[in-house]
This record gives C-alpha cells, sequence and structure tokens, in this order.
C-alpha cells in the first residue's frame, strides 16, 4: 500500500495558459550580492520574489535559474536543493504557468514553501514518495554531485517519465568537469545538449522522444536477522541505509529491551529495521513508527505488510510529533550525524513528549560527548552502552 501524497500545498488540475512575453530584468539582490540572469535571456521578474532570496542557492540550482527564459513552460515540475528558489524564480517569471516543486522530505517542504510563500503567484510544494502522476512540459532537477548516485538516477528517470512528448528535462551539476550526469543523460535521451558554465558547473537539456525502452527499478529488498527470526526490508533511494542494515540499527536492537504490552516510538525510522524488531520481540507490543521522509514511511509500511506486522504503524512529521503523547515505555532513535546536532535536539524532545514516566530513551551514536553532555538536561540516569564503533546512550523519562 503506497503512502498518500501529504501535499503542503495542492496544484489544480486545470492548465494554465502560456507564460507571458519577454521583458526586461532587474537584477536581485541575494545575500548582499547582484544577481541577474544573462543578458540574452533577460525577462521581469517580480521584486518580492527576488526579495524572498534570503539564502544563498546553491550553485547546481542557480544555473538552472539563469535557464527560465530559455526553457519555461505552462507545466513545470523541479526538485530543489535549498529552499525552492528554482521554483520560486519560475513562478514569478511566469506567473501564469503551473509550477510543482517535489521534495522526498517534509522538512525540505514545510522549509521551502517557508521561504517562498505561498498564494497567488508562488510555486506549489509537496511531498510525496514519488513524483506527481500528471505530464509536465519541464522538469528541472538541480543535482548535487556529492549526492546519492542511485537516487539521482531514479530521478531521472522519473523525470522522463512525467514529461509530456516534446518536453525537456534540464538538469545541472556543480562539478565543471563533470562527466557522469552527462552519461546519465545519454542514457535517457537520444540528444543532450551539454552547456558549460564558466567554472561554476555544467548545464544540460534534453527533449523527450518518445516513451522509455528500458525501465530501472529502483526498489530492493534485503534481509536481516534478529534473534530468531528473519525480517524483509522494503527500500528505495532515499531511504537511510538504502540496501543494506546500519551498524547503528544493530546496535539498538543489541541494546533495547522490550516488554509484552509496550508501546515503542523509532524516531527516523528509516525502512523500518528497528521498528520490526522491537515489534517481534514480545506479545503485544505496539510501535509507531516516525520519519520525515516519504519514502522511508513508504517502504516501513511495505515493510510491515510484508512482515505481517499490523503492530506497526509509519508517521509522516518533520517535528517528531507522535500520536498519544506521555504514553510510550521506549524510544529508539538513529539521529543523522549532519545538521550539528539539530536534528538530535529535535529526537531528544520527542522522546520527551513521547515518554511517560519511568519510560526509557536509546540514543544511537558514533560520537557520544554530545548526547552525554545533553542528555542529563532531560533524562534521569543517562549511561551508556558500548557496540564495537557505536555507543548507545540511554535515559529514564524523569516523573
Amino acid at each position: 500500500m503506497l503512502v498518500p501524497s501529504q501535499a503542503v500545498n495542492r496544484a489544480s488540475n486545470c492548465s494554465p495558459p502560456s507564460p507571458r512575453p519577454l521583458g526586461p530584468v532587474p537584477t536581485a539582490l541575494q545575500n548582499g550580492t547582484l544577481l541577474s540572469l544573462k543578458s540574452s535571456k533577460r525577462k521581469l521578474l517580480n521584486d518580492r520574489a527576488l526579495a524572498a532570496q534570503a539564502v544563498k542557492t546553491p550553485v547546481a540550482e542557480q544555473l538552472l535559474i539563469e535557464e527560465i527564459p530559455a526553457v519555461i513552460g505552462p507545466r513545470v515540475l523541479c526538485t530543489t536543493l535549498g529552499r525552492g528558489q528554482f521554483a520560486q524564480v519560475a513562478a514569478e517569471y511566469a506567473p501564469e504557468s503551473q509550477v510543482r516543486c517535489h521534495c522526498l522530505d517534509l522538512y525540505e517542504a514545510h522549509a521551502a514553501e517557508s521561504h517562498c510563500g505561498t498564494g497567488p503567484g508562488k510555486p506549489l510544494f509537496e511531498c510525496s514518495a514519488d513524483f506527481p502522476s500528471d505530464e509536465f512540459d519541464l522538469v528541472a532537477i538541480p543535482v548535487d554531485p556529492r549526492g546519492e548516485t542511485e537516487l539521482t538516477r531514479d530521478l531521472l528517470q522519473s523525470g522522463y517519465d512525467r514529461l509530456a512528448e516534446g518536453g525537456r528535462l534540464l538538469t545541472a551539476t556543480s562539478n565543471p568537469d563533470d562527466q557522469w550526469l552527462h552519461d546519465e543523460m545519454r542514457k535517457l535521451f537520444d540528444k543532450v545538449t551539454r552547456k558549460p558554465q564558466r567554472k561554476k558547473g555544467v548545464v544540460y537539456l534534453a527533449t523527450r522522444s518518445g516513451s522509455l525502452k528500458k525501465h530501472k527499478n529502483f526498489h530492493c529488498e534485503f534481509a536481516f536477522r534478529d534473534q530468531e527470526r528473519l525480517f524483509k526490508v522494503v527500500s528505495r533511494p532515499g531511504v537511510f541505509s538504502h540496501r543494506s542494515l546500519d551498524a547503528g540499527a544493530r546496535a539498538l536492537m543489541n541494546t533495547m529491551q522490550v516488554g509484552p504490552g509496550f508501546k515503542v516510538l523509532d524516531v527516523g525510522c528509516g525502512s523500518g529495521t528497528v521498528s520490526f524488531a522491537a515489534a517481534a520481540r514480545a506479545p503485544e507490543v505496539k510501535v509507531v513508527a516516525l520519519d520525515s521522509h516519504s519514502r522511508a514511511v513508504e517502504c516501513t509500511t511495505l515493510g510491515a505488510t510484508l512482515n505481517e506486522l499490523p503492530q506497526v504503524t509509519a508517521v509522516l512529521n518533520d517535528q517528531g510529533q507522535a500520536p498519544d503523547p506521555g504514553t510510550y515505555d521506549l524510544v529508539l532513535g538513529n539521529p543523522p550525524y549532519y545538521s550539528n546536532y539539530q536534528i538530535a535536539e529535535i529526537f531528544l524532545q520527542a522522546a520527551v513528549r513521547a515518554l511517560k514516566p519511568g519510560g526509557k530513551v536509546l540514543i544511537v551514536a558514533k560520537s557520544h560527548a554530545w548526547y552525554d553532555e545533553r542528555m542529563p538536561d532531560l533524562f534521569d540516569d543517562v549511561q551508556q552502552h558500548l557496540h564495537k564503533q557505536y555507543t548507545v546512550v540511554e535515559g529514564t523519562q524523569r516523573g
């Protein structure tokens, strides 16, 4: 069963008219730096959209923005590496076009919508496991050369499939020496235009002509064993620890004590491995698996069905807000190591809200110094459990 689209703002089903004619373009002020479109592609941009450029635009996304006058169409689908800057400028450039920005992560969708604003002349933001099924005249995908290659392949193929016949796919990378993205585009299109951008990166543009002869399936299944039971896991590109069991998840499994009738919250569930193990440890256990990534929620839901674990419920949420706060016996978390512990703090606050008095929280980390300092502010009886290169930090909810 697929998780339904969690639209931050839903698009209309009607097809918008063509964009207005070209005109002069004022420069934009972004972090004190003047930003202008190429002189050969100038057009009027709305001042409010330009003033909203409050965060730095990733290079690949900026390269795509500079192509807007040459490629804009009435139906536009894009992704973002930043805060929806391409979608914002495209919507202001052609206010009669329908511009939809798709995010796999709900936090990113909310952040982009907050940055760009809502209402007439603004892009529409959606969060779901797959691109919307509608046809588009332009699909724009900025690519981070440090990102997950399999996810990029998946997005490019999906972007091709969403194009109307004659529609164009626009992509860019900040790697000026790129060859990999060029090769991936040539696997999909008969002809690809390569446009180097003065040591900033490379832009690629191609036009759909017919359906793909071969589709690659990026879904996968893998298995792991916990105690005496073998579990099957569904995974997709973009989900944490795609195609394998994370060692941190194994450390949590080896540490957690789950009793009969326990109510468990798995924060940042990924593909659901820890949730499945917890649900099967004792009779009448109920598990809520929480994640901000739409594909993680989808994969956990599919995996729960595959393993016949109806007691596992997956929830899409980007603030660690679980249903029925104050009722959980155990909270489990494997926070990411980036974001300067901001996401880790969300995990800890989720545990504070969710746990009943005396309940336990287990957080796994490679570097546990920050948790050793922070968790005693929130929990009692903080202690560490070592598992090879990982440490599981335990705390008890105050009464």
